[in-house]
């Protein structure tokens, strides 16, 4: 089964949160009690998606972190990847020399040419998108 962890459906949440306010800057303490996340939770989503340069952070009394593009610019597949690491549905489809049968495959190709295409919708899927009531459908990912 092709499943997300638990903490990056929480990344998605919280990112989809700040892009319905895009200028605003947001603390871990304000996103946990509205998401009604843990805070520990927030802070190290927080962390982790600022050192992948999805968010900008600043200290002090006024700080906080805000997105470092508009969310229109910013695809679920930087997301993915920024809380999950490389996107792959095999390991031969994420990198070469994962798999010992990798020489001998015969659907090797095939599993790479899927990968691309999951990539390839989520690259067309929005963070604006995704913060939308809107539902996402195949005709707004790029219809498949």
């Amino acid at each position: 089964m092709l499943k997300i962890s638990k903490l990056t459906d929480y990344g998605t949440v919280v990112l989809a949160y700040m892009a319905r306010r895009p200028d605003a800057l947001f603390s871990a303490v304000c996103l946990a009690q509205e998401l009604g996340l843990p805070l520990s939770t927030v802070r190290k989503l927080l962390k982790q998606m600022a050192g992948a340069g999805l968010l900008d952070s600043s200290r002090g009394q006024r700080g906080g972190y805000r997105l470092t593009r508009p969310p229109q610019e910013i695809s679920l597949a930087e997301v993915l990847e920024a809380l999950e690491g490389p996107l792959g549905v095999t390991d031969c489809s994420q990198a070469p020399k994962l798999c010992s049968q990798e020489a001998i495959c015969p659907i090797r190709n095939n599993w790479r040419g899927i990968n691309g295409v999951i990539h390839g919708v989520l690259r067309q899927v929005s963070l604006q998108q995704l913060a939308s009531d809107q539902r996402i459908g195949v005709d707004q990912a790029g219809g498949l």
